[in-house]
């Protein structure tokens, strides 16, 4: 019986130790276990800090968008009907008419006069596209543009008031304010053929009580003053369309004479566009009190024109 009893011994000391081999194995896929979750933990935070970013840049994005939409509005929205004081108030037709009396092949005579322009080239004042406008800007800001600017707004403004006796006055003040003879027969035959014209094809009520109550030589501002404030359409755009044609005149003028090209020209044209548009803006802003002039060598070119030896123009 010892022998058996030994041979059992040996056996269980021999399995015992098969048994505590087992432990390292658990132990290896308990830390594999940990890993993988700490793996598996670390990809869900990075997954959802991932998410939270871009979920923050969009709503960044989109706040960004509406607060730079109303900028856009603001920019290039375009006036609603009831705008006061806007061409869409006075409807298509107003437009239609504004476009039509101030476009260069409506019949007023205006390709025959250079307001002094054609003597300014032949004294070499204007000799191309950059000192042409110069010259016109300063006929703008400090001379007969916005002299006629501020006319034309008060012929408009006394012929909506119904003051016969005040349009009176600015007709007469607006006759005896050109500086030369030859700029005088520019404004006045300019405004009679307006005149004419606007009442020949687009008469109406008021149109002719307005132009008697002149009783006298009608200047060019004014007669366009009278005409767009008979057919109700607003002060703003009259003038701004009146000093746009204006404008495109003396530069067509200067680019005959110096001569410019087509592209030049256009371009002297919208380098002016910000002076026209402060210049009318003065306009409609001023008083009578508030006329002058200060560009004595384009009223100079005016009378030096009337004796000039050979003339393309008549002013």
């Amino acid at each position: 019986m010892p022998a058996p009893r030994m041979a059992t011994r040996m056996m269980i000391m021999r399995i015992t130790p098969a048994k505590t081999t087992r432990k390292p194995t658990r132990m290896v896929m308990t830390t594999t276990t940990t890993i993988t979750v700490i793996t598996m933990i670390m990809i869900i935070t990075t997954m959802m800090i991932m998410a939270i970013t871009i979920i923050t840049t969009t709503n960044i994005a989109v706040t960004s968008i509406i607060t730079a939409n109303p900028m856009l509005m603001t920019t290039n929205e375009r006036p609603e009907a009831g705008d006061r004081g806007g061409i869409a108030e006075a409807g298509h037709a107003a437009l239609y008419r504004l476009l039509t009396w101030l476009s260069p092949s409506f019949p007023v005579g205006g390709f025959s006069y250079s307001s002094g322009i054609e003597w300014a080239v032949e004294a070499g004042d204007i000799k191309d596209a950059a000192s042409l406008q110069d010259w016109l800007a300063a006929m703008l800001t400090d001379g007969s543009g916005f002299c006629d600017g501020v006319f034309l707004a008060q012929a408009h403004r006394a012929v909506e008031a119904g003051d016969r006796a005040a349009l009176r006055d600015i007709a007469a003040l607006g006759a005896a304010f050109v500086p030369s003879r030859e700029r005088q027969l520019e404004t006045t035959a300019q405004g009679r053929a307006f005149i004419e014209i606007a009442r020949s094809a687009w008469n109406c009520a008021g149109l002719d009580p307005a132009v008697a109550a002149c009783d006298g030589a009608i200047v060019y501002p004014v007669a366009v003053g009278i005409v767009s404030a008979a057919h109700a359409i607003p002060l703003a755009p009259s003038l701004h369309a009146f000093l746009h044609a204006l404008v495109s005149n003396w530069i067509s003028a200067g680019a005959r004479l110096v001569p410019l090209g087509q592209t030049d020209s256009q371009r002297v044209l919208a380098a002016l566009e910000p002076v026209v548009a402060a210049t009318a803006t003065r306009a409609m802003a001023a008083s009578l009190d508030d006329l002058g002039s200060a560009t004595f060598r384009a009223d100079l070119a005016s009378l030096r024109h009337e004796t000039q030896y050979t003339r393309l123009f008549r002013s």
